[in-house]
């Protein structure tokens, strides 16, 4: 996924000033973290830099961000990943984890569409949908044999021959989740 860039091919740069402030240089106006974390999901590609000392602290801001995030809602970041990661800081295999972090975040989100697209048709394959599916069927198929008939009555010994193989399949479910359920 190709990050935004400013008009001129460089990163939008923010500017942190001694107050905490953070000023936008793209759109010559001050914003808060929240603002920096949407442009982050937009994929804006942008650089922190301290407004007196121009030093790039990018890094520290975007660590300050998931900080923020962890706090304020579900945490995504179980506390054996992070243990983990902080017994990673001066192991001979330091060097290796941003490069492999980077690569196995870049794949995920290759992935993420085949992942949902999984999620979906597993979420399909499940008894209990399909059986909330027949319900919703079935419901259908009743209140079109209480409401007064307006069709011909082919129509009403067709709703009742589908109605009676909803029935089947019902038992049909109902005995697999007996035996599943053993």
């Amino acid at each position: 996924m190709a990050k935004r860039k400013a008009d001129d091919g460089s990163p939008t740069i923010i500017k942190k000033y001694a107050n905490r402030r953070l000023y936008n240089t793209g759109s010559s106006s001050y914003i808060t973290l929240d603002d920096l974390a949407a442009m982050t999901r937009e994929n804006v590609d942008f650089q922190v830099v301290d407004a007196k000392s121009g030093e790039d602290i990018t890094h520290s801001i975007l660590t300050q961000i998931i900080m923020e995030e962890e706090e304020k809602g579900e945490q995504m970041l179980p506390v054996s990943f992070l243990r983990q990661l902080i017994g990673m800081y001066g192991n001979s295999m330091q060097a290796l984890m941003p490069s492999y972090l980077e690569a196995s975040m870049e794949n995920f989100r290759a992935n993420q569409t085949k992942l949902r697209d999984a999620f979906e048709k597993g979420i399909a394959a499940n008894p209990i949908a399909k059986i909330a599916e027949t319900n919703i069927a079935m419901m259908r198929a009743a209140s079109e044999a209480f409401l007064p008939k307006t069709g011909s009555p082919r129509k009403s010994a067709a709703a009742e021959d589908e109605l009676a193989a909803m029935r089947e399949q019902m038992a049909q479910m109902q005995k697999k989740l007996d035996e599943l359920s053993k």
